[in-house]
């Protein structure tokens, strides 16, 4: 469960997949930790990129040592940035 730093992190990271995908704003909304980047938002390795350089962006963060099969639900995206601006 997201604490209230975590639902603020996890909000911002869902506008970022709005953009990404206007069309589906409502499901992507309505999406929550334990959803899927490829299975729920929809995500493929060019949106994971797109998604990784505005976070990187967006939060002032990076993502050293790190691959892309590290991160499987919004949960873990939330905790990794979250674990970055400790």
């Amino acid at each position: 469960m997201f604490n209230e730093k975590e639902k603020e992190i996890g909000e911002k990271l869902k506008d970022i997949l709005v953009m990404q995908n206007p069309g589906d704003a409502e499901r992507i909304k309505a999406g929550g930790e334990d959803s899927g980047l490829v299975d729920y938002f929809g995500l493929n390795s060019v949106g994971m990129i797109y998604m990784i350089i505005v976070i990187e962006s967006e939060f002032g963060i990076t993502f050293d040592d790190v691959g892309m099969n590290d991160f499987v639900t919004l949960g873990d995206v939330v905790r990794y940035i979250e674990s970055r601006q400790s």
